[in-house]
């Protein structure tokens, strides 16, 4: 099993990696970072003991754009294991209309089938590469074909195979030397029997998926001539032969015993299936959601396509704003399945600051790349930078907290008349943005509480 990235990333790397994209939140990268590493830490214990091993499940808990949704997208790429994000609103309680929640586990399980297959396809792409060499070849220069000629035409066949192999392989220079790249070809390639698509409605995805994936394995696959340039027949060629390569049943054995031991599944807007029975409609989306979603947290066994799945040892880490319901208010036997709760705090305007010139991604370095599309160079003076925080922080306090979400409103206000007229107006140049700038263009909106609602 492939967990090198996770085997050399200690909680400290972790923490300084989601450092680079997240600010703030200490607590919450600590908690993410040691249930990384306890991952890498099982697969190392005594077998007798690993199976007795659960994974602590985690609850992150705050306001909208504090930064709960980007750890779980920074952790997948750095968890190098099987890794989805899933709404919790989406689902249903078996029965109604939505996506049951055991289909996380068969998008999970989707997920990593692709994953060991987009590896093993690496592994053997130059073995593809050089077969797809070869059916191009056998296009341009067809190969010569010995006859059961008497043994006085031996010598003259032997000639002729010699100067077709010379031809070949002065071809074969042309075409890695990429001179025949735009040369059209015509060639074979396997295509389904037939075209269902079928969109079935909420809740009959995996079914409907199921019975295509059945039909077209026992309909075989047809020949169909395309007509394409080299370089293209290449790329088709090339995916093609890695396919036949492929042994498919490894790759779906090692894609679920990844699921099985090193799968994690982000749950995003759980507060949305909490809260008090409400007389505004029935509940079923409610407490029956968080009744089907116990067992799959506990630990039990989902049947998927490429075989069933335990989730005993998968890891769960939910999260939700948490404005009106409470984390006690989901059922007690799901509050007992994540015993890591972690509290993300407010922005405050220094936090702002930082958000908008130090993580890797910061915002103003992508709206200064934007523009330099255009050969005009921005840069943000440092009163600006902490007039646009200040801006964020008032208006979070006095209409509604979005966390780091103000940040791209009040941007996008301040920049609008820039972004719009530099392709026609504006000369190449610089243009520097100073505080009485963002003054000058937020002070008016800040101040109407009715316009800032509207437009922060």
């Amino acid at each position: 099993m492939k967990n090198e990235s996770l085997k050399s990333l200690t909680p400290t790397q972790i923490v300084t990696e989601l450092d680079k994209y997240i600010i703030g939140q200490d607590d919450a990268k600590r908690a993410v970072a040691i249930a990384l590493r306890n991952r890498w830490r099982r697969q190392q214990v005594d077998e007798s003991l690993r199976e007795e091993i659960i994974p602590n499940n985690i609850i992150l808990i705050g306001p909208t754009g504090v930064g709960k949704t980007e750890i779980a997208r920074r952790l997948a790429k750095l968890s190098g294991a099987p890794f989805i994000k899933v709404e919790a609103s989406k689902y249903t309680e078996v029965g109604y209309v939505g996506r049951d929640v055991e289909s996380m586990i068969r998008d999970l399980a989707e997920l990593a089938v692709n994953m060991v297959r987009a590896e093993k396809t690496e592994e053997v792409q130059a073995k593809a590469e050089k077969m797809a060499e070869e059916k191009i070849l056998d296009q341009l220069i067809p190969p010569v074909k010995k006859s059961a000629s008497a043994a006085s035409e031996e010598e003259n066949e032997e000639s002729e195979e010699l100067r077709n192999e010379k031809t070949r392989e002065w071809m074969r220079e042309k075409l890695r030397n990429g001179e025949m790249d735009d040369r059209l070809i015509e060639f074979d390639t396997t295509a389904p029997a037939f075209g269902m698509q079928v969109l079935g409605p909420m809740g009959m995805d995996d079914m409907t998926m199921n019975l295509q994936e059945m039909m077209s394995s026992m309909i075989p696959k047809k020949k169909k001539k395309r007509k394409t340039t080299i370089r293209e027949a290449r790329k088709l060629l090339t995916q093609e032969e890695a396919e036949k390569l492929i042994d498919m049943e490894v790759v779906q054995r090692e894609a679920i015993k990844r699921v099985q031991e090193s799968g994690i599944v982000f749950i995003d807007e759980i507060d949305k299936i909490t809260g008090a029975k409400s007389a505004q409609g029935p509940d079923v989306s409610r407490e029956g959601v968080q009744r089907d979603l116990l067992p799959i947290v506990e630990g039990s066994t989902v049947n998927t396509k490429y075989g069933p799945v335990k989730t005993d040892h998968v890891l769960f880490i939910a999260s939700g704003a948490f404005h009106v319901a409470k984390p006690s208010d989901l059922i007690p036997e799901l509050q007992g399945r994540f015993p890591i709760r972690v509290e993300l705090k407010s922005l405050s305007e220094d936090d702002f600051v930082k958000i908008l010139t130090l993580p890797q991604n910061a915002l103003l370095k992508q709206y200064s790349a934007l523009l330099q599309t255009e050969n005009v160079e921005i840069s943000f003076k440092e009163d600006a930078i902490i007039e646009i925080a200040r801006t964020a922080a008032t208006v979070n306090d006095q209409v509604e907290n979005i966390g780091a979400r103000r940040l791209h409103t009040i941007l996008t206000t301040l920049l609008e008349d820039i972004l719009f007229e530099v392709p026609d107006k504006m000369p190449e140049g610089k243009i520097e943005i100073t505080g009485e700038m963002v003054n000058q263009k937020l002070d008016k909106i800040v101040k109407n509480r009715d316009l800032s609602k509207y437009i922060l």
